[in-house]
């Protein structure tokens, strides 16, 4: 039986950057299926009591920093701690990425060079060249798929896709649904690890 992880994120989310790869690992050690699912995260927010950062309080904001600080040095994963274009819609990257699974291509690849360009390379993911440059250095034509994401169907999926994170209880990103279990942030990529051997894994 083949395990299937959803994996609700968003583009400009450093936690979402932090875990990508980690749980690509894992779902190739345990022969596990990634569907990434990226989300309306402001309309997740506004249901379920989250705040976007410029609204929540200085000690939090504070200790997100330290936090930030201290994944990036344990996973050595690359990033600036106050990039350039932060915060930053990830809209038009989500759309593309959506575009791009509806013509039958991976995604994962392509949804950490957003990432990366947000978190490591400082570069605006709400800017429709730079979206388009990022997915032609993957291999893809990025003005098709571009032209593709502005569709209303491609829409519609990335608010099903949202729709689903609330139903399923999804309040912020990255959120890990294995079977009925949801597993918030890459800090708890070990949960995810045990869930993936109690379902079926190596």
């Amino acid at each position: 039986m083949t395990i299937t992880i959803d994996y609700f994120g968003g583009l400009s989310s450093p936690w979402t950057y932090l875990g990508h790869n980690r749980l690509q690992e894992l779902a190739d050690q345990y022969d596990a299926k990634i569907h990434f699912k990226p989300v309306d995260l402001q309309r997740i927010f506004s249901q379920t009591g989250g705040l976007p950062l410029d609204k929540r309080p200085p000690a939090r904001r504070a200790y997100r920093m330290q936090e930030l600080i201290r994944w990036r040095d344990a996973t050595g994963v690359q990033l600036h701690l106050e990039p350039k274009y932060f915060p930053v819609p990830h809209t038009k990257g989500a759309l593309l990425i959506i575009a791009a699974e509806q013509a039958g291509h991976p995604v994962m690849e392509l949804a950490h060079a957003y990432m990366k360009a947000v978190w490591m390379e400082q570069r605006n993911i709400d800017d429709e060249e730079t979206v388009i440059t990022i997915a032609n250095e993957q291999g893809l034509d990025g003005t098709s798929l571009f032209l593709k994401s502005n569709d209303a169907d491609i829409l519609e999926i990335y608010e099903e896709y949202t729709d689903e994170a609330l139903r399923k209880g999804v309040f912020g990103a990255p959120t890990y649904v294995i079977e009925n279990d949801l597993f918030w942030g890459q800090d708890r990529l070990d949960f995810v690890e045990r869930k993936l051997q109690e379902v079926g894994g190596n």
